[in-house]
């Protein structure tokens, strides 16, 4: 109430409901398919975390109105832009706050500037400058926004707030697509707060009627409120999710040193993600983490611990998944060359080039979280159509651990010698701690005898060469134990 008795119209953040009030628990549904259900132990890259969705509140108001630290202002380079969230905060904060802004000569786009809130509930005003948009320019775009939520946050650490209201910063008259520009809003946050959450109580979002639907729908994906929301949106995350600090990533323009200059790689331009990008920096040069040429020279001498090396290898495999989640791989897929069985069953396989090892970690990534079989079909294989030794070496070095810590048995089905040999020599001098999982199946009586026929998908070339070669088989064959 205010000294005449009137209602106020100022709001206190500590009266709103935080994310997780909001939440009604809904439970996975016993009927589900058994792979759903699978999909609980796959974990996301932003995982359910109540202490953190409790500092969050998306409130449908005037971030002017809001009882808070410190809200936030998006504005143009000169400070003085007419839009909706600009004028409202001048209407409340009073004639000083212009006089305020003109002392600050102005701010740079992506940047934050402080001054008082003066006649506004807000002890402070955070003024920054969201970017103008254009496809043709939008990874600059994209660096621009996160800058401008990363150095409000900044700000705000800095100055010890408590609590912190976020307009929309992405105008409409900046023409950035809303729900663009929403993720990198989300992600940027929540990256801020598992890192640094203890120096924020609140974190509101102040959104308008035609915004409130794109953030209740977003939210989620960043902050999912109970452990089945989190594997339901995982399939609904972009491919960029930026990196530790929800920064967005470029490939292209990451750091590349070359360890002897002046001399020509073998490899070409066109190879992409098939040249070694293990020790990239993961963001721009000014943030690398760590020395990245003392890290590359550890390893070329052997002496950069296992720890270091897993974490290497692990960035450079979620660069992979990014990619394959990103590229269209219909054309390979419509080929049927690798694929899963029924659901609650043995996951199975049949099967270079990049295209290949996008497309078998976009299958695989998420059977391999538990224990899986692979099937390769080698029938009717000849001199023309060879596994290519280099791709599934290539394979083996890129795939996570938990392909190979998971893997219970290939079945390597209808053989050649020269199949035996090469496999041989790839699993002796080449990878280790494959030889005593690969089982040749000279039959596909034989193979019946480890694996259900009703779990196996057979293609027709399969049925009919093995019926030529050993006779027509019979879907009788008796289960065996468990492998």
């Amino acid at each position: 109430m205010d000294p005449l008795g009137a209602p106020s119209q100022f709001v206190d953040v500590d009266s709103l409901l935080c994310w997780t009030d909001a939440y009604e628990d809904t439970p996975i549904d016993s009927h589900q398919n058994t792979a759903e259900k699978a999909q609980v132990d796959v974990r996301s890259p932003f995982p359910y975390r109540k202490d953190i969705n409790a500092k969050i509140v998306l409130w449908k108001g005037d971030v002017a109105l809001l009882n808070c630290t410190a809200i936030v202002n998006t504005s143009n380079e000169s400070l003085t832009d007419k839009n909706p969230v600009s004028e409202s905060i001048f209407m409340h904060a009073g004639p000083d706050l212009r006089d305020e802004l003109q002392k600050l000569k102005g701010c740079r786009t992506g940047e934050a500037k402080l001054t008082k809130g003066f006649n506004l509930a807000a002890r402070f005003i955070i003024h920054t400058v969201g970017p103008k948009y254009k496809s043709r320019y939008r990874t600059a775009a994209e660096s621009s926004l996160y800058s401008c939520y990363r150095n409000v946050l900044q700000l705000a650490k800095e100055q010890a707030m408590c609590s912190i209201g976020f307009c929309v910063i992405n105008s409409l008259k900046r023409c950035y697509p809303l729900e663009d520009a929403t993720h990198i809003a989300l992600r940027t946050v929540r990256r801020f707060l598992e890192i640094h959450g203890e120096s924020l109580e609140k974190v509101v979002f102040a959104v308008s009627e035609l915004e409130e639907a794109t953030y209740k729908k977003l939210l989620p994906l960043y902050f999912p409120r109970s452990l089945e929301e989190e594997i339901r949106s995982l399939p609904y995350l972009p491919a960029d999710i930026g990196n530790a600090e929800g920064e967005p990533v470029v490939p292209e323009r990451q750091i590349r040193i070359s360890e002897k200059p002046g001399v020509p790689d073998d490899a070409s331009d066109e190879e992409g993600l098939e040249a070694d990008l293990s020790f990239i920096g993961s963001h721009a040069f000014a943030r690398m983490e760590g020395d990245v040429d003392k890290q590359r020279r550890l390893i070329l001498q052997g002496q950069l611990s296992e720890a270091a090396l897993q974490k290497q290898h692990q960035r450079n495999y979620n660069r992979w998944l990014c990619q394959a989640r990103a590229e269209d791989l219909s054309d390979i897929a419509s080929l049927k060359a690798l694929y899963q069985t029924e659901p609650g069953l043995r996951e199975e396989v049949h099967f270079g080039g990049r295209t290949a090892l996008l497309y078998f970690i976009h299958v695989m990534d998420h059977i391999t979280v538990k224990e899986y079989v692979l099937v390769y079909f080698h029938t009717l294989t000849n001199d023309y159509n060879q596994l290519d030794s280099n791709f599934l070496k290539k394979l083996y070095d890129v795939v996570d651990a938990k392909y190979k810590r998971n893997l219970k048995a290939l079945y390597f089905v209808h053989p050649t010698f020269r199949s035996k040999v090469s496999a041989w020599f790839f699993t002796t001098f080449t990878v280790s701690g494959l030889k005593d999982k690969i089982h040749y199946v000279e039959s596909l009586q034989q193979l019946f005898t480890a694996i259900p026929p009703e779990q196996i998908d057979l293609p027709p070339f399969v049925l009919e060469y093995d019926a030529r070669e050993n006779g027509p088989y019979y879907s009788s064959y008796p289960p065996s134990p468990d492998l």
